[in-house]
């Protein structure tokens, strides 16, 4: 009897899984569903890209249905409201669908940690539309700047405010910084006038790098690209283009809010149980939650290492535990034992802009321009993986 795996988000973890579920079940007896929202997949780590225009928002979009063409994946367009445990059944604001195995990939959400104001006025960069959003924004206040007499009020326009100095936050204050200079010249404005701040409660930038690297970082920011980095300063709340911090307040009509991700709020009606800070879905070390037969993946899943802790919500994560689910679901249905899934990070990479970066990959600092080719190299890598040859050469084309 044919069995059903369904799998909810079509993020990293999500298109994974179904990939793998594809390619490594030719032989079994499976209907693989993947159910998203949208009829796309985004390249989440190049947002920051389309938000300071150095790329065409369609370069973060890719068509599940170029994806899974030629594959035996169906595709619904659906978000999912709650699980029927008991019966198995997934339900959807279009139908309800029954699985025998379900994969929960539903990623996550930018966290505000309780901060008053912040959720309200505050611009955030983890999707398609949050880009596009800010990239037309920002190009709105240069426009209006250009034009406004108001000392004060033109100074808040042209103020910039990223909240956050990891690497989604370092990566967007980078972009800014070169995208504002073209953008002063446009509109007849004194580069001079433009303020980029990089706001972070820790004491240094990029934390989860080396030290040297974390420096490294810092110094290119301020003296390269005249960006104020504060840190130690907590925002402690937002009144409408006024941040206030305990070391003052700054006005501006844009703060980009990049300090830290929660679980994706889908999944507080999926009735799955949560732990931690962050609010990720419970599962054991094979991904695996309380309920028969259903997952939790990536961003949304709290799938901890040896000591217990959970993976951090990198792209890695999200792929190795989106295989590991669906090798797992493989394994259930041709009757083995589940195993244990381990997730291993090889390197990370930060782009500051077009032309500095720096990481850390296989326990190796590189130079900031083999980082660059690394970075592009590990995108045309990807897009391989889940395209084959169409996703590279659209990328390069």
């Amino acid at each position: 009897m044919t069995k059903k795996a369904i799998i909810v988000g079509a993020g990293y973890a999500g298109v994974a899984a179904a990939i793998y579920l594809n390619k490594k079940g030719k032989k079994d007896d499976l209907e693989i569903s993947l159910i998203d929202r949208n009829s796309y997949h985004t390249l989440l780590t190049e947002l920051h890209e389309v938000a300071g225009n150095r790329q065409d928002e369609e370069t973060v979009r890719i068509s599940l249905k170029e994806i899974f063409r030629d594959t035996r994946v169906k595709l619904v367009q659906d978000s999912i409201d709650h699980f029927d445990f008991e019966n198995k059944t997934l339900v959807g604001s279009k139908e309800e669908y029954n699985y025998d195995y379900c994969i929960v990939a539903i990623g996550s959400k930018p966290a505000f940690y309780g901060i008053p104001g912040l959720e309200e006025n505050a611009f955030t960069l983890w999707s398609y539309d949050d880009a596009v959003e800010i990239r037309d924004h920002i190009r709105d206040c240069f426009e209006k700047a250009g034009l406004e007499k108001d000392p004060q009020k033109r100074s808040s326009l042209l103020t910039f405010v990223v909240g956050g100095a990891g690497f989604t936050g370092v990566e967007m204050i980078g972009e800014l910084a070169h995208w504002s200079k073209k953008l002063a010249s446009e509109n007849n404005i004194d580069i001079n006038e433009v303020k980029l701040i990089l706001v972070d409660m820790l004491d240094r930038v990029l934390p989860a790098l080396d030290e040297k690297n974390s420096v490294k970082a810092h110094k290119y920011m301020t003296d390269k690209l005249g960006i104020e980095v504060m840190l130690q300063t907590g925002i402690n709340e937002m009144q409408g283009n006024k941040i206030i911090t305990a070391k003052g307040e700054i006005l501006t009509d844009t703060l980009i809010w990049c300090a830290g991700v929660c679980c994706s709020s889908e999944s507080d009606s999926l009735g799955l149980e949560r732990q931690g800070r962050g609010g990720r879905i419970k599962v054991d070390d094979t991904a695996k939650t309380e309920h028969e037969g259903v997952y939790a993946v990536g961003d949304c899943g709290a799938l901890g290492d040896d000591d217990g802790v959970p993976y951090a919500a990198m792209v890695e994560n999200a792929i190795q535990s989106g295989d590991g689910a669906a090798a797992n679901i493989l394994r259930e249905l041709r009757g083995q034992k589940p195993e244990r899934v381990e997730v291993k990070f090889h390197g990370t990479m930060v782009c500051i802009g077009n032309y500095f970066a720096v990481s850390e990959i296989m326990g190796k600092k590189l130079p900031s321009w083999l980082s660059v080719v690394m970075k592009f190299l590990v995108n045309v890598h990807y897009l391989f993986e889940i395209m084959g040859f169409r996703g590279p050469f659209n990328y390069l084309k």
